[in-house]
Parts: structure tokens; C-alpha cells; sequence
């Protein structure tokens, strides 16, 4: 770190930037009922969805992990982006989104109990709370201070992550969802700006031909697709593993969907979730190939989270190093500010409402408010233990590959199978986490040295199992349970038919279908 410099100029920028943040958040808060605080009101039109969409998900493993991962094995991590996330984004948008929408809830729990029971709810509920503590706000804490050391070397990095964490706070908690999207959609467009900047420079630097000689030559680092020992992305774990960790990233985390939750309308909904798929697809170009570059630039780089920062403080100039900057702490500033939100709605709509269903707009939003405040508390403690693993990128990955498959099995099976009942999803739920904690600790004894790409399906296939077998022991669902909470085939057809007359600026499905063709163009370029 002694070899980076900053300017006087740079440091303005960054300041200026943070205080406008936060003075742009406090000014767009709506916190006078629940549907405010948590949803913004259900008012966001698709664009607005879909950039908020786009800055939420652009998190630290995404930033900091990816272009890391891209320096030491090269394009295959932007698999996650692609089959394990614009293919994910089409599948969720046509199938589980307008249910989502349909039902009315607040939470991705809550949708679990209007198919099942709250068994199923408080499960969900609580892995959700305890991933995002652990995994997305103290991850987005300790990448932020990485970056904020690389200024003031000296810092003390829990001192730093702490006062990371009071900045999004600052207009998170007093203004809600509203805050915290008004503040991304200022964040995403910084972050993108900035991203391509950073990628001309790397481009016009030498780094277009180095890209072009690796692309000649057939190296493996610019290919998505990869042999099956292949010890990052095997090919065959970008269909079979890659789609279910995820549709738990894209379809059942609260963070991201929260934001989708918030749209005026099912069309719009939709609209906004391709519209992020589309600039999804960019990060291939902005985040991925200058990781790759880098390895010309500075092949002397031994921890991957500095990758992306180091690019940043050694080829940009004054002024420039400032934006870019800036743009790193928008994208972990979203981030962050949109879990503090969902973690503190997942506890007070799931527990809190539940215990005291009395409790009025006003007591919700201020229990969401001390909620917050806890959460962020935790994260901060935590956030230093994670430089103790290989990369912000792993530390993410490994973990969400024990906990997505039952959830998304839970989910799948319900949306898709009208005889899957209560008892079925909670011995599923219950059985995929025990041979999870399992498999978390004796993996290697069992599998040997598999891949965790090919953990997710056995976990997945494993839980959809016990649901579909322990649901045959007890009655079929009522009715009741299945209104607005199973796929249609009817309705999915009729919609189809009226969707012919609807221009292609309209029709969702034809943003899905080009999104579809992009991403098998891709898959062809670099293969």
C-alpha cells in the first residue's frame, strides 16, 4: 500500500461526494408508514427498479471479488453474471416475479407462509438475517475499508469500517427504502461512468492488445467456457450449480428483491429486472476485462481484493482518481444501505409484526429503525475477520453454496407443484441444512476434491426430494394456499396471446428473449 498516492483534489472529490450522498438520501426519505419506510410506496416505474437493481447488486464481491478473481483465472468468474445471473434474471421476471407482486408481501419469507406456513417463514427468515449480517454488510464494510486504507494508510481499519457503516446509516435508517434507492440511482450512474473510464484507460494503456494477443492465442483466460477440472468454473457447473445459487441471489434475497418489490406495477416490475440484466451484461466489459489487464499491468499484486483498487490509484490521474473512487464507495454505499434496509424489514415484518400484529405503521418503522442499528453493530464487529479468508470473492461464493440450495428448492417446488405442502417444505428446509452442516465440515472426506459447483445440485436435488416425499405422507394444500402463489400455464398462455399486440418496447418478453440471445452470443464468442 506504501506505493499509492493521492491528491489533495482527489480527496475534495471524495468528500463532496460522500456529504451529497448523504444529504441526497435524507432528502428523498419517506418514513411516515410502513409501506413507505420498507417498499417506497410501491411507486417505482421500471427504470428506476432496475438501476437501484443494478447498484445493489454491484457488491463488494462483485466490485472488489470479481475483478480479482478475473486477475488469477481470468473471464470465466463473469459465469456468475451471466447463466448465474441474466439467464437467472429472464427465469425470475417471467416466472416467480408477477406472484411475488400478486401476493402483496413485504418480504421473500412472507411469501414462503402464504404457500406453506410460518414455519417455513421463520426459517427463511432468520437464514436471511443472519447471511446478510455476516455475508453482505460486513463484506461491503470490509471492501470499503480496504479502499479507504489505500488513502490514509495509517488508519485503523476497524475505526474506518466503522465510520463506512455510519455514513450509509446516516439516511438509511431515517429515510428507508426511498432513501436508499434515491441514493443508488446517483450511485449507479457514478459507478458506471466511472467504470468505463477506468476501462478506456486500461484499454488505451496497451490493455486492448494484450486482450487481443490472449484472444489469438487461445488462452484460457478469455474463456467462459472451461474444462470439467478446470478448479474455477467447470463448464458443466455453469447449468447445474451456477442457476441455483443464483435464482437464491437474484429470486429470494431480499436485498435485490425488495427493490422489485417496490414497483407500481407487475409490467414495470419486469421491465426493470431485464433493464438490469442489460447493464448486468456490461460488467464483462467494466469489471471483469480490466482484471484480466491488470495481470499485465501489475503481476506482482498477491491479495486479489487490491486488484481492482490498485488500478484505480496507479493509472488514473488527478481529478480522475477522485471519480473513480468515489464510484467504488457508490457501488459499496448502495450496497450496503439496501441491506441495512431489507435485514431490518426481514425482522420487523417476519418476527416483530408476527409477535405483536397490533403494532401500528409507527411502531414498525421505529423497530426497523433499532433493528438497523443492531445489525449494522454486528457487521462491524464481524467485517475484520474476513481478511482471514482467500478473497472476498470465495468467502462469498463457498458460503451461499450451503445455504441457497433447500431454500431454493422450498421455493421451486412450491411455485411449481400444487401438491407440495407445509410439512414437506420444512422437512425439506430442515434436512437440506443438516446435510449442509454436514457437508460444510466433512465435504472433503466424503467428495474428495469436488468442485462446489457440483455441491449446489446434490444439496438442491437432495431437498426437492424430501419435500416432494414427506408431502405425500399429509394432505394436499388447501386452495387458499395456492392463490397467487403457483406458476399458471393457463395464464402464462393467455398472457402470451395478448402480449402479440404489445410493441417491443413493452413486452417483457422480448427484452428476455434479446437478453437470452446476448447471453449465448457470448457464451459462443468466448468459448
Amino acid at each position: 500500500m506504501n506505493g499509492f498516492s493521492i491528491g489533495i483534489f482527489d480527496i475534495i472529490i471524495i468528500g463532496l461526494y460522500l456529504v451529497f450522498i448523504t444529504w441526497w438520501g435524507l432528502r428523498h426519505a419517506k418514513g411516515g408508514d410502513a409501506g413507505s419506510y420498507f417498499l417506497a410506496g410501491r411507486t417505482m416505474p421500471w427504470w428506476v427498479v432496475g438501476l437501484s437493481l443494478f447498484a445493489a447488486s454491484i457488491s463488494s464481491t462483485t466490485l472488489i471479488g470479481q475483478s480479482g478473481d478475473a486477475y488469477h483465472t481470468g473471464i470465466a468468474v463473469f459465469n456468475y453474471n451471466l447463466t448465474g445471473g441474466v439467464v437467472v434474471m429472464v427465469f425470475f421476471a417471467v416466472f416467480l416475479l408477477p406472484l411475488y407482486l400478486k401476493s402483496g408481501i413485504f418480504t421473500i419469507p412472507e411469501f414462503l407462509e402464504k404457500r406453506y406456513d410460518r414455519r417455513s417463514r421463520y426459517y427463511f427468515s432468520a437464514i436471511s438475517i443472519i447471511g446478510t449480517v455476516f455475508l453482505d454488510a460486513a463484506g461491503a464494510m470490509y471492501a470499503a475499508a480496504l479502499i479507504i486504507k489505500l488513502i490514509f494508510p495509517a488508519a485503523d481499519l476497524g475505526l474506518v469500517i466503522c465510520i463506512f457503516a455510519l455514513l450509509a446509516a446516516s439516511y438509511t435508517i431515517p429515510g428507508g427504502l426511498s432513501s436508499a434507492i434515491s441514493a443508488e440511482l446517483i450511485q449507479a450512474v457514478i459507478l458506471i461512468a466511472g467504470s468505463i473510464i477506468l476501462t478506456v484507460v486500461c484499454f488505451t494503456s496497451g490493455g486492448g492488445e494484450y486482450i487481443a494477443g490472449l484472444m489469438q492465442d487461445g488462452d484460457i483466460a478469455v474463456k467462459l467456457i472451461r474444462p470439467m477440472h478446470d478448479p474455477a468454473t467447470p463448464w458443466l457447473g455453469l447449468f447445474i450449480g451456477m442457476p441455483i445459487s443464483g435464482l437464491y441471489f437474484w429470486a429470494n434475497n431480499q436485498t435485490l428483491v425488495q427493490r422489485v418489490l417496490s414497483a407500481k406495477s407487475v409490467n414495470e416490475g419486469r421491465k426493470g429486472v431485464m433493464f438490469c440484466g442489460f447493464l448486468t451484461l456490461l460488467t464483462l466489459f467494466i469489471i471483469i476485462f480490466p482484471g484480466v489487464i491488470a495481470r499485465n499491468f501489475f503481476p506482482e499484486i498477491d491479495n486479489p481484493d487490491m486488484v481492482y483498487p490498485t488500478m484505480v490509484m496507479k493509472l488514473l490521474p488527478t481529478g480522475l482518481l477522485g471519480v473513480l473512487l468515489s464510484a467504488m464507495l457508490a457501488a459499496l454505499m448502495s450496497t450496503l444501505s439496501a441491506i441495512l434496509n431489507s435485514a431490518s424489514t426481514l425482522f420487523t415484518m417476519d418476527f416483530y409484526a408476527q409477535m405483536f400484529p397490533k403494532a401500528d405503521s409507527r411502531k414498525l418503522v421505529r423497530t426497523g429503525k433499532i433493528a438497523t442499528v443492531v445489525i449494522l453493530v454486528i457487521a462491524a464487529v464481524w467485517a475484520p475477520n474476513i481478511g482471514r479468508f482467500d478473497s472476498l470473492l470465495k468467502y462469498y461464493q463457498e458460503m451461499i453454496s450451503y445455504i441457497a440450495p433447500p431454500v431454493v428448492a422450498a421455493f421451486l417446488t412450491g411455485i411449481f407443484s400444487r401438491r407440495a405442502n407445509a410439512n414437506g417444505a420444512f422437512a425439506g428446509l430442515i434436512s437440506g441444512l443438516v446435510l449442509a452442516v454436514i457437508l460444510l465440515f466433512f465435504r472433503e472426506d466424503i467428495f474428495g476434491n469436488m468442485h462446489f459447483l457440483f455441491m449446489i445440485p446434490i444439496l438442491f436435488t437432495f431437498s426437492v426430494c424430501v419435500i416432494l416425499a414427506v408431502s405425500r405422507f399429509y394432505p394436499a394444500p388447501a386452495e387458499s394456499k395456492l392463490e397467487n402463489t403457483v406458476f399458471s400455464y393457463s395464464e402464462f398462455k393467455k398472457e402470451g396471446m395478448e402480449l402479440k399486440n404489445v410493441s417491443f418496447w413493452n413486452n417483457y418478453r422480448a427484452w428476455g428473449a434479446g437478453l437470452i440471445l446476448l447471453s449465448a452470443l457470448l457464451l459462443i464468442i468466448f468459448s
